[in-house]
């Protein structure tokens, strides 16, 4: 077991985070769509999110964690390098829900977790219109954060949650 004062004085912190799903970055979506729904998953429609300028397929399970294929968009996009780098596709990001993104920010400061913005919060379509922004977790990766929407019963448009 480690052991760590930094580890051990975190016993009882909630950041305020919900596993919300993995980003699978693909060349081309056809071969991961194919393996997911042989494991089980349902897959959304494509959806094109003009504002990161990637496509993505949103798979669901109810056993596994839910996965979004990610392919690129038209043109140059956040993805170019990424995907050159993996030919074969590689599990990039996690992604968490949080209900108050600057509350969650301040508590992983408090506690020496430094994060970095590499993509400021914008709405994300697949997401209807949820906000999402991307960090980079000191010591843990790139974590997307989706900033759970409060709604009423009126509301149809509320953040997919898994």
């Amino acid at each position: 077991m480690l052991s760590n004062p930094l580890i051990d004085g975190l016993a009882g912190i909630n950041f305020g985070l919900t596993f919300h799903h993995l980003g699978l970055a693909v060349k081309r979506p056809e071969a991961a769509v194919a393996f997911l729904r042989g494991m089980g998953y349902v897959t959304a429609a494509p959806v094109f999110d003009p504002l990161q300028n990637v496509n993505l397929i949103l798979c669901t399970h109810t056993e596994a964690p839910s996965v979004e294929v990610i392919y690129r968009g038209n043109g140059h996009g956040p993805l170019d390098t990424l995907v050159a780098r993996h030919a074969n596709g590689i599990v990039y990001h996690c992604c968490y829900a949080s209900a108050d993104v600057d509350k969650t920010l301040r508590k992983l400061s408090d506690v020496g977790i430094r994060t970095v913005c590499v993509s400021p919060p914008k709405p994300a379509v697949l997401f209807g219109g949820a906000s999402v922004s991307f960090y980079q977790f000191a010591g843990v990766g790139l974590i997307e954060i989706v900033q759970e929407m409060v709604t009423t019963p009126e509301d149809t448009d509320a953040v997919w949650r898994p």
